[in-house]
C-alpha cells in the first residue's frame, strides 16, 4: 500500500501519536504504523477569528497539540522523540466552524445547522520532526490539511434527538460519527471517507512519501529514475544549459536537473552542513550512489554546488534560493515547474533524437477550476518568486505620487506589503480568484499584517477592476505569446481610467543578458528563464503606447526582471 515504502525510514524511529482518539489510532495502526500513544493536553482555545479559513485553524491547533507533546517529553526525559504527529478535525458550515458539543442541547445545535445542508469536514495535521542540540529540542514542522464534502439529509427534531439519546458518543466535530449510527443521517461524502472519520490517511501516506522521498506511486508527478540521470560529458556545451543559446535541449536538461536536484532536497542535505561525499548524500536522498554522483556532478557544472576532494557542498545562491526553509527560497516555483507545468516542456532526449526545436508551452497564470493543493502549489511558487522580486519592483520607480494601487492577480500580497512599506500613504489591494483569496492569508507570517492592504476576489478576464490611481501586473511564473499578453493588457487598459498608472513587470529573457555581455542572473537559476520569449523594454514601450499610455518608461529591477510604467491618456 501506500504507506509501505516509507515504513522502513520510521521502523527505527520513535513515533508519537499526540492524540487519544481511538478511531485515529486504529487508522494509523491498521496502515502498519508503530507508535506510542500521548495525548496533547494543549487546550483547543484558539481564536477562531484571527485565522482566514477553517482550514488554517485545524493545522495550527494540530501543530500546537504536536508540539506540546514534544515539549513536555523532551523536558521529561531530556529527549524528544523522533516524530511527533498531532492532528485536528473540525465541522464547518457557513462559515462557521464547529467542533466537539459540550452537552446534548449543544450538540442539538450543531447537527440541526447541518441538516438538509453540505458542510465540510477539515482535517489539519501536522508531522513533527524533533532533535536535541546542546540540551535543547529542535524542531521542524510539516503540515497539511485535507477537506472532505458532506451532505446532511433534511431531519426532523423528533430524529434530530433520537440520534442524540441513542447513547451515541458525542466527542466529535459536529456531534457525530459518520463510522457508526450518524452514518444514516448522512446523504452523501465527496472525498476521503477516513478525513470523516478522523485522520486522512491517504493525503498523510502522500505527504510522508515526499518527506522520505519514497519511489512514485501510480499517478503522482513525474519522477526521474536516478541511475538515467544524464552524466555531465552528455552536455554538449555547458554554456547552453544556463544561457539558453541556440539549441534549447541543454536547457531542457539542466532544468530536469535542477528540479530533479530540489525534488530530492539536495540543498537542503548540504544546507549548513560542510562537503559531503556521494555516498553520504545518497544514503541521504534514498538514491543509488552512481545516480546520486551524476546528480551532484551535473549540478556543480550548473554552479549549483562546489566539488572539491570528492565532497560537494551548496554554492551561497543554493542555500539562499534552493533549500527550503530560507527568506529567499524558490523552492515552491521549483516544486510548481515539477509538477504541474512538467508536461510544457519536452521529454529530456526528445529534441537530441529528433532533431526537432524546442519551445516551452506557457505555464498557467492563475489557477482556474484547480483542485485546492494544485492553487497552493502555484501560490508557493508565485509567493517564493514575489518576495525575491518585491523591493525591486516597488523601488523600480518612484510611486509616491500614487495614494492607491491596485495589484491584479496579487496572489499571496507579497508585493502589496512591500509597496505599503517602501510608501507610508499608499493602499494597496490585491485582486486575484476567490480560492486565491482565501488562501493567500495563510502565507502571510506578520504577526500585525498592514491594515493598507486590503483582499477582494475576483477575475481579471471578466470583473471589473477595483478603483485605484496605479495598476501593478507581475508576470512572473509564466511566459505567454505575444497574442496573450496584448489581449490581457487590453483589458486592463480599458478598466483604466485616465492619468491612472499601469506598472508592468515581467522576468527578462535570458538571451537578453547574453547579448548584453555578464549574465546578472544568479549561475544555475538562469536556466528557469531558457527559451523565454526576447522582449525587451522597446517592446513593451511600444506595446503600452498603442493601448493608450503615454510618459512609457522601462527600467532594470534588480537582477531578474524588466519593469515598465506608463499613464493611461485620455480617450
Amino acid at each position: 500500500m501506500l504507506l509501505c515504502p516509507v515504513i522502513r525510514k520510521l521502523q527505527h524511529k520513535r513515533v508519537v501519536l499526540a492524540s487519544s482518539s481511538p478511531r485515529r489510532q486504529e487508522i494509523l495502526s491498521n496502515a502498519g504504523l508503530r507508535f506510542e500513544v500521548v495525548p496533547s493536553r494543549f487546550k483547543e482555545k484558539l481564536h477562531k477569528a484571527s485565522f482566514a479559513s477553517p482550514q488554517a485553524y485545524a493545522m495550527e491547533t494540530a501543530k500546537q497539540k504536536a508540539l506540546e507533546v514534544a515539549g513536555r517529553m523532551h523536558q521529561k526525559d531530556l529527549r524528544a522523540p523522533d516524530v511527533v504527529i498531532g492532528a485536528d478535525t473540525i465541522v464547518a458550515v457557513g462559515g462557521l466552524i464547529l467542533e466537539k458539543p459540550v452537552d446534548k442541547q449543544d450538540a442539538y445545535r450543531m447537527l440541526s445547522r447541518l441538516s438538509g445542508r453540505e458542510h465540510s469536514v477539515f482535517t489539519g495535521v501536522a508531522v513533527v520532526h524533533c532533535c536535541t542540540k546542546d540540551g535543547q529540542l529542535d524542531t521542524q514542522v510539516s503540515e497539511f490539511y485535507e477537506e472532505t464534502t458532506v451532505k446532511f439529509s433534511a431531519l426532523s427534531e423528533e430524529l434530530l434527538w433520537e440520534y442524540i439519546d441513542s447513547g451515541e458518543p458525542m466527542d466529535k466535530a459536529g456531534g457525530y460519527g459518520i463510522q457508526a449510527l450518524g452514518g444514516m443521517l448522512v446523504e452523501y461524502v465527496h472525498g476521503d471517507f477516513l478525513n470523516v472519520v478522523g485522520f486522512p490517511l491517504n493525503r498523510f501516506c502522500k505527504e510522508l512519501a515526499c518527506l522520505y522521498h519514497a519511489p512514485r506511486a501510480p499517478g503522482a508527478p513525474r519522477r526521474i529514475h536516478y541511475d538515467s540521470i544524464p552524466a555531465v560529458d552528455t552536455f554538449e556545451d555547458l554554456s547552453n544549459v544556463e544561457g539558453g543559446g541556440s539549441d534549447p535541449a541543454p536547457a531542457n536538461r539542466g532544468l530536469e536537473v535542477l528540479l530533479t536536484a530540489c525534488r530530492l532536497n539536495v540543498f537542503d542535505v548540504l544546507k549548513d552542513r560542510g562537503p559531503l561525499t556521494a555516498a553520504d548524500i545518497a544514503r541521504e536522498i534514498d538514491a543509488s550512489v552512481d545516480g546520486a554522483e551524476r546528480l551532484l556532478d551535473v549540478c556543480a557544472a550548473l554552479g549549483l554546488l562546489e566539488k572539491a576532494d570528492g565532497g560537494y557542498s551548496n554554492t551561497e545562491m543554493a542555500s539562499r534560493h534552493l533549500a527550503s526553509d530560507t527568506e529567499q527560497s524558490l523552492h515552491g516555483l521549483a516544486a510548481y515547474l515539477d509538477g504541474p507545468v512538467w508536461g510544457a516542456f519536452t521529454h529530456l532526449g526528445r529534441a537530441v533524437r529528433e532533431g526537432a526545436a524546442w519551445t516551452p508551452e506557457p505555464l498557467p497564470q492563475a489557477p482556474h477550476k484547480q483542485s485546492t493543493e494544485a492553487t497552493l502549489q502555484f501560490m508557493r511558487a508565485s509567493h517564493g518568486l514575489s518576495k525575491l522580486t518585491a523591493h525591486h519592483v516597488a523601488t523600480a520607480f518612484d510611486l509616491s505620487p500614487f495614494t492607491s494601487a491596485c495589484h491584479l492577480r496579487g496572489c499571496t500580497g507579497a508585493l502589496a506589503h512591500k509597496l505599503v512599506q517602501e510608501y507610508p500613504h499608499l493602499q494597496v489591494t490585491v485582486f486575484d480568484l476567490p480560492e486565491v483569496i482565501e488562501l493567500a492569508r495563510d502565507f502571510q507570517t506578520d504577526a500585525r499584517p498592514s491594515e493598507r492592504v486590503h483582499f477582494v476576489p475576483g477575475d481579471l478576464a471578466s470583473d471589473r477592476l477595483p478603483p485605484a490611481d496605479l495598476y501593478v501586473l507581475c508576470i512572473l511564473v509564466h511566459a505567454g505569446p505575444d497574442d496573450r499578453l496584448h489581449g490581457l493588457l487590453s483589458r486592463v487598459s480599458r478598466g483604466c481610467r485616465a492619468g491612472a498608472g499601469l506598472l508592468l513587470a515581467e522576468l527578462a529573457p535570458v538571451e537578453e543578458e547574453e547579448a548584453g555581455g555578464a549574465a546578472r542572473r544568479p549561475p544555475g537559476l538562469r536556466i528557469l528563464g531558457a527559451g523565454r520569449p526576447p522582449r525587451g523594454p522597446g517592446q513593451y514601450r511600444r506595446l503600452l503606447q498603442g493601448l493608450g499610455f503615454r510618459d512609457v518608461r522601462a527600467a532594470r529591477a534588480g537582477d531578474l526582471l524588466h519593469v515598465v510604467l506608463g499613464t493611461r491618456a485620455p480617450p
